[in-house]
């Protein structure tokens, strides 16, 4: 997947301003125009909040495992090895076999594993390739949110550890088990009591999303907050993120016009909850937003009477492909930006890899030119092969045609030598360069030569995409994001 990088009304040479480094950069995939976007709106968990992978994985697998044995599963789960850096966002789990599966934009599985072992294509080709695929029937599992990597990493290790006992898996009731363990970590405190207990372990505190924020606001723009996260833990959250905000603000209250917590997205843009008021450990009814008071529920009507109508004079900043972007996309105008903590690394494995993927494309350009030549031997061949036939029926012979299917015999095995070759330096290539991504899947953002699943949801939800939300305080609040010129394959 390209990564577009997003042009201004000037130039930056013109506007007299250095471009952001790249990894403060925001990405656009549809043209927005920051001074017409009157409120941002912003969820918490993983946008404002920015949770260290490692230990939020290493937290739940743990907990979920121990949940796992109380249930009754063997208790040499809790000593099997598990890997924490397994599971990027993007995949799909197969509940009928207990395969994980990577598919780009196509539904064509890329990759796939049982385990930790991977599918070999022919695996793959018998399994999946037979029909065309359904993601979005009940037999698979989407992974949308970091938060899911870590039950992927518990299923995985899991199926490896009861089939290297001998024993017989049910790969759906196994999963079911996993998600209920995890979910029941969450709401008992087993995993968020853990972490509010040693926030500086679990959050990055970014600095300077504060002046980020105040940034929008000294701009003229209205902030909102829309977490499904609870009121107190969203209030000891966030006294933590701001604790360090510039002087003029108090509390992080003072940033934000209206604060939803509880919003039980994504159906709090399709359905019609009621809202509202918490504190002192109560909530009481309420019918309209008060600045500086927390609330519970409601629903987008709600929220966008209170906003004076909404519409694309709203830019929504989440993580959440479903629950954030796409469902705020298709349900509302809003516009859309999607934070995605993965983009240092993709960034930084894409400088890296640039003269292999220069390679590949020469490779690309070689094959292609070799195919056009290997058919038109091959079209020769068989004019030649049939001109000797014919002529022999005649009882006569030619040396001059028998040289011809010598010369094309001997043109097409140097050829078919020269794709292999090619082919081999492409797929070492290919190997190579999806290693420096992540060990196991390759990029986020691609599935072979192809657009990822995710990387097309993101291209076709997400109107700003980006690393962080303070990457925001790189560009002027009134900046104007053009999307790249579209092309189609004709116009390259």
């Amino acid at each position: 997947m390209q990564l577009h990088l997003p042009l201004p009304e000037l130039t930056l040479a013109e506007a007299g301003a250095e471009p952001p480094a790249p990894s403060h950069r925001i990405f656009c995939n549809r043209s927005l125009r920051l001074d017409r976007v009157e409120w941002v709106g912003f969820d918490m968990d993983y946008t404002l909040a920015v949770y260290d992978q490692f230990e939020m994985d290493r937290l739940s697998i743990e907990v979920t495992v121990r949940k796992l044995v109380e249930k009754g599963y063997p208790e040499a789960l809790l000593s099997m090895p598990y890997r924490t850096d397994f599971a990027i966002r993007g995949l799909l789990v197969d509940r009928k076999y207990g395969n994980v599966l990577k598919m780009d934009r196509y539904r064509y599985v890329k990759r796939a594993y049982h385990g930790l072992v991977e599918l070999s294509l022919e695996e793959r080709r018998r399994l999946y390739h037979s029909r065309r695929l359904q993601p979005a029937s009940r037999r698979y599992h989407w992974v949308d949110t970091l938060y899911a990597l870590s039950e992927v990493a518990v299923y995985v290790a899991a199926i490896d550890a009861l089939e290297a006992r001998g024993q017989d898996v049910d790969y759906a009731g196994l999963f079911a088990d996993v998600r209920a363990a995890i979910d029941a970590a969450h709401q008992d405190g087993s995993i968020l009591d853990t972490m509010l207990a040693d926030l500086p372990r679990y959050v990055r505190r970014d600095p300077e999303m504060p002046r980020a924020l105040h940034k929008l606001r000294s701009s003229g723009k209205r902030l909102f907050l829309l977490t499904n996260s609870h009121a107190d833990y969203t209030a000891r959250m966030m006294d933590y993120l701001f604790e360090q905000g510039p002087s003029e603000y108090p509390s992080w209250r003072n940033y934000f016009e209206v604060i939803i917590t509880a919003a039980k997205k994504p159906s709090f843009f399709t359905e019609s909850s009621p809202l509202m008021e918490t504190g002192n450990g109560e909530h009481t009814p309420a019918t309209r937003f008060e600045r500086g008071k927390i609330y519970a529920g409601g629903h987008l009507a709600l929220l966008e009477r209170h906003l004076g109508g909404g519409g694309d004079r709203v830019l929504y900043v989440g993580d959440h492909i479903y629950g954030d972007v796409l469902r705020a996309k298709k349900e509302s105008a809003w516009r859309t930006a999607m934070i995605i903590q993965e983009m240092d690394a993709e960034q930084m494995a894409l400088e890296a890899c640039g003269p292999q993927l220069e390679r590949m494309d020469e490779l690309d350009d070689v094959r292609d030119a070799v195919y056009d030549d290997l058919h038109e031997h091959q079209v020769r061949l068989k004019e030649v092969s049939r001109a000797r036939d014919e002529l022999r029926a005649t009882g006569e012979a030619s040396t001059e045609l028998d040289s011809a299917r010598v010369l094309h015999r001997h043109a097409i095995d140097r050829l078919k030598a020269r794709l292999r070759s090619a082919d081999a330096e492409y797929s070492r290539l290919e190997a190579e360069v999806g290693r420096a991504f992540h060990p196991f899947w390759g990029p986020v953002f691609k599935s072979g030569p192809e657009v990822s699943l995710f990387g097309n949801q993101v291209e076709q939800y997400a109107c700003l995409y980006t690393a962080r939300v303070s990457n925001l305080d790189s560009y002027s609040p009134m900046h104007y994001f053009r999307s790249p010129r579209d092309r189609m394959p004709h116009e390259l």
